[in-house]
């Protein structure tokens, strides 16, 4: 039976997301990124309820309070697609750091960039980085979360990483509070694939953390609010299997 509701969302995804890609066109041409990311929202709020009617899937928030109206950085475990989806229902002007080839998936990449999204060319380096903290300001300077995955890619629930050193540099940089997630969306949505299981994902949304912290004392925060958040909602804590993160 779980097969079969995902098979029916995937359907039900896909046929969206033609549908609202056409739809974008005068969007697109018309250039409005206030637009866009309206527009943007709506597409994610659909699919999200494609996901809790047709695969019985729950969905509950712990730590709203601690989501602020204006900028931040919100820095979040990575488990599941679900994850790039979700942002852009609870902040009010999401910004995410995406991977640039996103950006060149028909219908969806022109407006993900036209929303202000952030692509970022991993293999570029340190060209990367200094693009990233540049197009990054410029979203701050608009008053937008930020929404960054510092592990790098998605994650099983209790495996831990090392965390990449684009959320130290933007941490350094933000004169914006740091907001720390948890998450367990991958017990329900796996890394690979789309085979969905019925149950609730938690989003564990923490207190700020110090702002322009050390690297090891950022690193350390990141990690030990992500633990704290992860017992309190009796979610899967990372396991230290891994070493640092490079300096």
């Amino acid at each position: 039976m779980n097969r079969i509701r995902a098979c029916v969302f995937i359907i039900y995804f896909v046929v969206l997301t033609l549908f609202m890609g056409l739809g974008a066109l005068p969007i697109r041409v018309l250039k409005r990124r206030s637009m866009a990311l309206s527009y943007a929202q709506l597409w994610s709020s659909l699919t999200l309820w494609g996901l809790k009617t047709l695969c019985r899937i729950r969905i509950r928030v712990t730590g709203a309070e601690n989501l602020p109206d204006g900028a931040c950085l919100i820095a979040s475990q990575h488990q599941a697609y679900f994850d790039g989806f979700i942002w852009m229902t609870l902040a009010p002007k999401p910004a995410y750091v995406i991977k640039q080839e996103l950006t060149r998936i028909p219908f969806v990449g022109p407006m993900l960039l036209l929303s202000g999204m952030v692509p970022v060319e991993r293999a570029a380096g340190a060209k990367a980085l200094r693009m990233l903290m540049k197009e990054t300001q410029e979203r701050f300077d608009e008053g937008r979360q930020i929404i960054i995955f510092p592990e790098g890619t998605r994650t099983a629930p209790g495996e831990r990483v090392p965390l990449q050193p684009g959320v130290i540099a933007l941490a350094k940089q933000a004169a914006a509070p740091i907001i720390p997630v948890a998450t367990n969306s991958g017990l329900h949505w796996p890394r690979r694939g789309w085979m969905m299981t019925p149950g609730e994902i938690v989003i564990a949304i923490g207190e700020p953390l110090p702002a322009k912290a050390d690297r090891r004392s950022l690193i350390d925060s990141i990690y030990t609010s992500w633990n704290a958040l992860c017992d309190a909602n009796a979610m899967p804590r990372p396991v230290d299997n891994s070493v640092d993160s490079p300096k």
